[in-house]
């Protein structure tokens, strides 16, 4: 499972599918990558096994490709096994970056979640804004859940912009300091619309069902002055209207 999701941003209570989990003998794996370990632990709540992109947050510069995955000693040794006979090993100057980028992370997600919190609270207040979906609102459904389960709210926001998917399009094509790229947890700002990118080979009904609509916009919030992106959404919202 992932928590949170991808791009909706719903969570999963971890503790409850631990013990679920656990007592049918099934074993549990989360893709913690939107969270970070400095928000979320996974194997403190019964969970057996996270993975975290490298790529993303604990790298943290969009210069590395890497996966991690850490828990349980014995399904980690299934695991190691796989991985010796398909031979997957992270190079030596990538595993450099990799480090170099864990000793900076904690002020990082710091800094990247104090900018993500005031963009969800513009983008809440802004009238061509329909729904924004980020943990750290109140009116977030999954808020109380989020402050139970994570130690901040992270720095991925989502929203629907007024006007479908033709407003989200000419939105997306009139940022200037987001960069448009499908990655996140980088330095930079990155956004993306998911039917487009991420998503776009998800099966339509499927889309639809879990609340990936074409009039989503996907945020990875930088490290840039919270104020100068807000300038940028606020410019682009009004260009693209």
């Amino acid at each position: 499972l992932e928590t949170p999701t991808n791009p909706t941003l719903r969570l999963v209570d971890l503790e409850h599918v631990g013990k679920t989990a656990r007592a049918a003998g099934v074993p549990t794996l989360v893709d913690s990558t939107f969270a970070s370990p400095i928000v979320q632990r996974p194997l403190e709540f019964g969970i057996d096994l996270v993975m975290h992109s490298t790529t993303k947050y604990l790298g943290g510069h969009s210069d590395l490709l890497g996966g991690v995955i850490c828990g349980d000693a014995t399904l980690l040794q299934e695991v190691h096994s796989h991985r010796r006979i398909l031979g997957g090993v992270m190079d030596a100057f990538s595993a450099f970056l990799l480090m170099r980028g864990l000793r900076t992370l904690p002020i990082r997600i710091a800094a990247h979640q104090e900018s993500a919190a005031k963009i969800a609270e513009f983008l809440q207040q802004h009238d061509d804004v329909i729904d924004v979906a980020y943990p750290g609102l109140k009116q977030h459904p999954d808020h109380a859940l989020a402050t139970k389960q994570m130690t901040g709210f992270g720095g991925m926001v989502s929203f629907r912009v007024a006007g479908g998917e033709a407003r989200a399009l000419k939105l997306h094509d009139n940022v200037e300091l987001f960069k448009r790229a499908g990655s996140l947890g980088s330095v930079e700002s990155l956004l993306s619309i998911p039917t487009r990118m991420s998503h776009r080979h998800v099966d339509d009904a499927e889309r639809q069902r879990t609340g990936v609509t074409p009039d989503l916009i996907r945020l990875s919030v930088g490290l840039e002055a919270a104020d100068d992106l807000i300038a940028d959404l606020a410019q682009a919202l009004e260009a693209s209207a």
